[in-house]
């Protein structure tokens, strides 16, 4: 898992956006991809421009989200997210303040419907951390 100061730490060494959007794309290729039976409507991100499904498992007391998009960048943005987020306690995420989205750029760089998906996942995220305490 990746703490948000690797993330920081990972896209300082890019010059321009061309390149950490060419390192979002890369990411979101690492996702392991959802079963079909998990792709539904229950699963799916509302909200959101592309389609983006999120599951959870709960073990040991910590959640581990899976997530799978159709879209490279989208997919991207949800493995950061879900480095950041995932293997933790409800309680741990519910405090979590998603600080390397500014630390990058990534809230000046992206579209207003790519930012309102992002909202949207970090919703999820919380929900099933709430739904779990």
């Amino acid at each position: 898992m990746k703490t948000q100061q690797e993330i920081i730490d990972d896209f300082s060494i890019f010059d321009d956006w061309m390149e950490k959007y060419q390192y979002i794309i890369d990411l979101g290729k690492e996702l392991p991809p959802l079963a079909e039976e998990e792709k539904i409507e229950t699963n799916k991100l509302q909200g959101c421009q592309s389609q983006v499904w999120v599951v959870s498992d709960f073990n040991d007391g910590k959640i581990q989200f899976r997530a799978e998009s159709d879209a490279a960048i989208v997919s991207g943005l949800v493995a950061l997210v879900l480095s950041v987020y995932s293997d933790h306690t409800p309680d741990e995420i519910l405090n979590l303040q998603p600080d390397f989205i500014s630390e990058i750029g990534l809230d000046k760089h992206l579209s207003p419907t790519r930012s309102n998906g992002l909202s949207s996942l970090l919703n999820r995220i919380r929900e099933i951390a709430a739904s779990h305490q």
